[in-house]
C-alpha cells in the first residue's frame, strides 16, 4: 500500500491525475496519496561543511565546537540536503558574506520543521543579507513572538529574530 501512495504522489506530481497502475491495482485515493512522509537526504557534519566552504560560507558557535547535543556549538550533523543548498543559493543570490551561527544543535525551539530536524539554519545580521532579505522577499507579518517574516519566492521562511535570522527551508530555494 505504502509504494503505491509513493507511485500515486509521484504521478500527481508529474501530470496531475492518477491513472490505473498496470499492475491491476486501483489507483490510489486522494487518503493514501496525502499519507506520505517525504524522503529527505541528511548530511553529516563534514558533508555539509563541505558545500559551504565551497560556497565560501562561514560559520561561528559561541562554544567554538560543533557538537549536536551541546546547544554553545553549531552543528550541521543530520541537516537537511536541501538546507544547505538553500544557504548555497542565499550565499550566491545575495553576494553576500553568510555566516551560519546555528545547524542541528540542541537548544531551538521543537516542531516538524526545527532546527534538529535539519530544516532550519540561523545567520549573523549584517547590512547586506538585511537589505537583501527585506529588499527580494516578501513580508508577511509577524511570528507570535514578533519576529518579522519575510517569505522567499520558493516559499522558504526568513524571522528576523533580533539578533539574527532564523530561516526555514521547505525547499532548496531555486538551486
Amino acid at each position: 500500500m505504502r509504494v503505491r501512495s509513493v507511485l500515486a504522489t509521484l504521478a500527481l506530481a508529474a501530470g496531475g491525475f492518477l491513472a490505473a497502475p498496470a499492475t491491476g491495482l486501483a489507483p490510489a485515493t486522494a487518503a493514501e496519496v496525502t499519507d506520505v512522509t517525504p524522503l529527505v537526504t541528511k548530511l553529516t557534519h563534514s558533508q555539509a561543511t563541505s558545500r559551504f566552504q565551497s560556497s565560501g560560507i562561514t560559520w561561528s558557535s559561541s562554544g567554538g565546537c560543533s557538537d549536536r547535543n551541546n546547544p554553545t556549538c553549531t552543528s550541521f550533523e543530520q541537516l537537511n540536503l536541501m538546507s544547505a543548498q538553500g544557504a548555497q543559493t542565499l550565499k550566491s543570490a545575495s553576494g553576500c558574506a553568510l555566516n551560519i551561527t546555528g545547524g542541528t544543535e540542541t537548544g531551538h525551539a521543537s516542531g516538524t520543521y526545527s532546527h534538529w530536524n535539519g530544516y532550519k539554519l540561523d545567520y549573523a545580521l549584517s547590512s547586506c543579507i538585511n537589505n537583501y532579505i527585506t529588499g527580494s522577499f516578501t513580508y508577511i507579518g509577524e511570528r507570535s513572538d514578533g519576529a518579522a517574516l519575510y517569505e522567499s519566492g520558493s516559499g522558504n521562511i526568513y524571522a528576523l529574530e533580533g539578533n539574527h535570522w532564523d530561516v526555514t527551508y521547505y525547499n532548496c530555494g531555486g538551486c
